[in-house]
């Protein structure tokens, strides 16, 4: 019972479908369908759902809709005023069947039966301001009175023109190239206002017509109505001012996609008060539609107010030639608005990324070594030199390698990554250096690689020690300014960029194992920057921990969740192998899983994954003299480590917590080198 009542509550809340009949001059000419939910608004302007040919009126004069059951009318601050029933209106009033809207020298009249409101109509007759007007009536299911439709056409002849030397043939001849130039003016306009304009002057200077128009439907608009059709531009070269379409031809031309021509309009005494065209005295008119297969755009509305210049058959045939190729016209405006809308977004977009790319470009940290590590990103990135990263998985070597490139002079080119370790050596060399069409299996096309893609910017290679030995040679060819050719390719191809490498791999013992180049090495040798593990900067934790944190609120769109004290020792003294990757993750994977505002302790989940034995199994230093200096205890741990490791100095270099160059420096003013093997 309660769902009925609601129901039925719903309903009244809306007012029934009405009508506004308007009233120009001392004729009652066209009807609106006012729709509950659905603001009609009135004015001078062609934006508007009704519009009046009238100086008096504003551009945007009034607007009525639907509230509370009630049809409303609303002044839109218009510059002669609003009157209902000859009193001026402000802010919102009801309209009530039998009352008249005036707006300057137009009326309106609100009725709910078009049929049934004979009598209202007579009874606003005696209202009249000026002289009392013949009452006349439009029904959409008469069509008796209605313009003689003489011709229509679904296609035009001058999709094919007969190449031979008739008199008819050269007129249509003449018509093709008024066409194609007509055309070709069309297709260089920006916007559907300015093609308008276009398509009016070509078809008045080409026809018979003195007065003219083109109605489209709003784009928005699925499935539209006759009534939805909307004047975006007009012309009138005779004193009689364009009025809107008859509704029965544009009825007629919607419902049956043919352009229609009608003859004797103003010798008609019954249209002459039964339609638009009477109003004008039309000799002749022309209803073309605009439409592309199954898509329907407008009309072109065509006049002939002079009896001895009318509108014939082939001006009908040339006016749906150019609405067809209007048509074309307004399909390729929409792609090309589509296409602007998409690039405009597509910048966005990548001045969006761009930003968040700067911001989570930051190296966060403000320890020793990460003040150092910026400090050596700002001497060299300026200069031209090929840069070595190394350090483990996960301490952010792309990171540095971006921040070289951004503080160069490549700043605003662009950089290329590329992660060497990913791919076999054929589609390694693809990657790199490109590929023609037909190269190899699956080449369908020709391919750019990185190196024409960083042309100008930096490349930054990612574990550059795992290029296999053909692979290397070409690479380090590149590097000494030779050009290369993509492959399957003859083309040389010369390129400017700068290459920064990393690697977590031993490249010294990969030298000493002949897997990796010596003179490769040397070239990518020219400045090396270490970048240090996370176990190396661990008062760096809370501050990265927290960046996270922020950054992983964001992404979730939750609100920002803080560390407890607890949390962050667990944090501190954990060892991290993946590095700040893994601390990264680790917060990531917290947020989403923790329903409380402050992470504790127990809502971090720390990986399983255990230190590397050789990382873990460090001897302790063993004192046997008290009074050894604390110089001497280092040399004799460092050494403790390197036999420990087979003296491997990066893994030793790692377990003591130093740069593998500090190593080689301590070792060197230790005066110690690694003992040879026994044979």
């Amino acid at each position: 019972m309660s769902h009925t009542n609601e129901s039925t509550s719903s309903r009244k809340t809306e007012p029934p479908v009405a009508y506004l009949v308007l009233r120009e001059g001392t004729e009652w000419s066209e009807s609106y369908q006012l729709t509950p939910g659905q603001v009609t608004t009135i004015g001078r302007s062609t934006t508007n759902r009704i519009v009046l040919a009238d100086d008096l009126c504003s551009r945007t004069h009034c607007e009525v809709f639907s509230s509370e059951g009630h049809w409303m009318i609303r002044d839109l601050d218009s510059r002669n005023g609003t009157f209902l029933d000859g009193v001026q209106i402000n802010g919102d009033h009801q309209i009530e069947p039998e009352q008249l809207i005036e707006i300057g020298n137009s009326d309106l009249a609100l009725v709910y039966d078009l049929k049934q409101e004979v009598t209202v109509f007579a009874q606003l007759g005696d209202l009249e301001r000026d002289t009392d007007p013949a009452i006349h009536l439009v029904f959409e299911e008469e069509h008796e009175g209605q313009p003689e439709i003489i011709s229509r056409r679904r296609e035009s002849r001058f999709r094919k023109v007969d190449q031979d030397s008739s008199n008819e043939s050269q007129n249509a001849s003449r018509q093709v190239a008024r066409l194609y130039r007509l055309a070709m003016e069309m297709a260089a306009q920006q916007n559907t206002q300015r093609l308008s304009e276009v398509v009016l002057k070509g078809l008045t200077s080409a026809t018979s017509a003195d007065i003219g128009a083109i109605l489209l439907i709003p784009p928005e608009l699925n499935n539209p109505t006759p009534a939805d059709l909307r004047v975006i531009a007009f012309t009138s070269q005779v004193e009689q001012p364009y009025q809107k379409v008859s509704r029965y031809l544009s009825e007629t031309t919607f419902e049956t996609q043919e352009a229609i021509l009608a003859r004797d309009v103003a010798d008609d005494s019954k249209l002459a008060t039964r339609d638009s065209l009477g109003r004008i005295h039309a000799n002749s008119v022309i209803c073309a539609p605009i439409r592309q297969g199954d898509r329907f755009f407008g009309l072109v509305h065509l006049y002939s107010t002079n009896p001895d210049n009318s509108l014939d058959d082939d001006q009908l045939e040339y006016t749906l030639a150019v609405a067809d190729q209007m048509a074309t016209a307004l399909v390729s405006l929409d792609e090309k608005e589509s296409l602007a809308a998409g690039l405009e977004d597509a910048r966005y977009e990548f001045e969006t990324l761009k930003e968040q790319i700067a911001r989570q470009g930051q190296i966060v940290g403000d320890s020793q070594q990460v003040e150092l590590l910026r400090e050596q990103i700002k001497r060299i990135a300026p200069t031209e030199a090929t840069v070595l990263i190394r350090g483990e998985s996960g301490v952010g070597k792309e990171l540095v390698a971006r921040g070289i490139h951004e503080h160069s002079n490549r700043q605003g080119k662009p950089f290329i990554t590329m992660n060497c370790a990913a791919l076999s050596e054929t589609l390694l060399e693809s990657e790199l250096f490109g590929h023609e069409r037909g190269s190899f299996t699956g080449a369908i096309g020709r391919k750019i690689g990185k190196f024409e893609q960083a042309d100008g910017g930096t490349l930054f290679l990612d574990e550059v020690g795992e290029m296999g030995a053909a692979i290397q040679a070409k690479f380090l060819r590149v590097l000494e300014g030779h050009p290369f050719e993509r492959v399957g390719g003859s083309e040389r191809i010369d390129v400017d960029v700068r290459v920064v490498a990393a690697t977590n791999r031993d490249l010294e013992t990969a030298v000493n194992e002949n897997t990796f180049r010596k003179d490769l090495y040397f070239r990518l040798h020219v400045v090396q920057i270490n970048v240090p593990s996370l176990r190396e900067r661990l008062e760096d934790i809370p501050l990265l921990a927290n960046y996270f944190l922020a950054r992983a609120a964001s992404r979730t769109s939750q609100e920002l969740k803080t560390l407890s004290d607890d949390a962050i020792r667990t944090l501190m003294k954990y060892h991290w192998p993946g590095n700040i990757r893994e601390l990264q993750n680790t917060v990531e994977r917290t947020v989403i899983l923790t329903r409380g505002q402050e992470i504790q302790a127990e809502d971090i989940q720390l990986s399983a994954l255990e230190m590397p034995k050789e990382l873990l199994s460090v001897p302790e230093p063993v004192v046997t003299n008290p009074e050894q200096s604390l110089e001497e205890i280092e040399q004799q741990h460092i050494l403790s480590v390197l036999e420990e490791t087979g003296w491997n100095k990066s893994k030793s270099a790692q377990i003591l917590g130093i740069e593998r160059s500090t190593l080689d420096r301590k070792l060197k003013k230790y005066n110690v080198s690694r003992p040879e093997k026994k044979k």
